[in-house]
């Protein structure tokens, strides 16, 4: 599977800081000091309806730690899946009378157009679920003959007491755990489980759903965690610097993910940081797909929308708040965006270095994009009321909030 074509990242005078982020399993602010290649695993969609701005506000998140990476002069090692076969998806190609595939396929590609309009940067790997089954099959039977899996009527079921590390990720207790797994795709109510909240790796064949061969598990198809420890494993191995995803990502999808992987190698932790994304709202409800109240990427580029409007307005939240989309916040976006590309289409301007330096600190310290937005404001303020004579200070402004923030001005 292909990605997306990335758009380039003007070069800065000087170096970026390290990035210090909030890490869901310590609780606290954690300071990433990867090496040359800094690695990081991001979930992606399951595209049976894509890009809603839920989407867009978590990949613009992401998208702005590969840039503070880029900025310290390092390579960024970027995997992203695409989860191609699961319930959801079989569900509503049924429901629209489509073919699952095909349906796929649309939806990948209008992700990939999305992405690319908003200066998304892309991913080295993109890797769908279906292309991994291969990967997939041996991992799980390795669980299954270390006795960390077990089947259950053709079923097979990954056991959260053989990682002793269990529940670390998300930091939950037992029942929250049961709740949210019921809520999030899980089983706990099915009998003959070991434990209620140990997720299924391969779900033998159904009756008129797609299965494939599994070898000694016999046909059927993986289950949501272990493909992406799959995916994550044979690009990035274990111990990479940022496993990333929305916050309802953190139980179960992330929490199950690092039990499969330490399970697996013996080793932790699978990532030095899980760093997770809030959500965004409408009319006081999470954006989402079950309750259909989704505001798309693409219907608003079809409206006419500048991407870029769209970017500074997800860029106008602190990647880790929950929050609400109105009509207003795109029209403050629309309005800032306004102003910043008047600021830098005069010939001269204040001195822009001081600035440069803001939207470094900004967004090293958990990725502060309000801050950094409020520093390039005033700049645009200085620029509109007293202007100045650097006539190098326009272009830097213009490459420092392309290359740090993905607007293009």
């Amino acid at each position: 599977m292909h990605a997306w074509p990335a758009s380039e990242v003007p070069a800065l005078p000087g170096k970026g800081r390290d990035l210090r982020i909030h890490d869901t399993a310590t609780g606290g602010l954690v300071t990433l000091d990867p090496g040359p290649v800094a690695r990081i695993y991001v979930c992606g969609i399951t595209p049976y309806d894509a890009t809603h701005l839920g989407h867009a506000a978590t990949y613009n998140a992401f998208d702005l730690v590969q840039r503070v990476w880029l900025d310290t002069k390092r390579q960024v090692h970027y995997v992203q899946n695409v989860t191609d076969v699961d319930d959801p998806l079989l569900e509503r190609a049924i429901r629209d009378g489509h073919d699952w595939t095909e349906l796929a396929e649309r939806e990948t590609a209008l992700f990939r157009e999305d992405m690319t309009a908003l200066r998304m940067l892309p991913p080295k790997h993109y890797i769908g679920a279906v292309e991994s089954i291969p990967g997939i099959v041996p991992l799980v039977e390795r669980l299954r003959d270390a006795g960390a899996a077990y089947e259950l009527d053709g079923d097979v079921y990954f056991s959260v007491e053989s990682d002793a590390h269990f529940g670390q990720v998300s930091g939950l207790d037992a029942e929250t755990m049961r709740h949210l797994s019921a809520e999030r795709g899980g089983d706990p109510e099915r009998p003959g489980k070991k434990n209620p909240l140990d997720p299924m790796l391969w779900m033998a064949a159904r009756e008129g759903e797609p299965s494939w061969d599994g070898a000694s598990l016999g046909r059927g198809r993986p289950g949501w965690h272990i493909e992406c420890v799959a995916i994550a494993l044979e690009h990035l191995g274990m111990g990479f610097d940022v496993q990333g995803g929305g916050s309802d990502l953190a139980f179960p999808h992330h929490e199950m993910g690092a039990s499969h992987a330490q399970a697996l190698t013996g080793e932790f932790p699978m990532a030095k940081a899980y760093v997770h994304a809030g959500m965004v709202a409408l009319d006081g409800e999470k954006m989402s797909k079950s309750r259909g109240n989704l505001v798309f990427v693409s219907k608003l580029r079809r409206d006419g929308v500048d991407p870029a409007a769209i970017r500074l307005a997800l860029l106008s939240h602190h990647y880790r708040a929950d929050w609400e989309w109105t009509d207003q916040v795109l029209q403050d976006a629309l309005e800032r965006l306004g102003r910043w590309r008047a600021a830098v289409s005069r010939p001269d301007g204040p001195s822009a270095d001081a600035l440069v330096e803001e939207i470094r600190d900004a967004l090293s310290h958990d990725l502060d994009a309000p801050k950094a937005l409020l520093a390039v404001d005033r700049w645009a303020e200085l620029q509109r009321t007293g202007g100045g004579t650097d006539e190098g200070a326009p272009g830097v402004v213009s490459r420092a909030v392309d290359a740090l923030l993905g607007v293009a001005l």
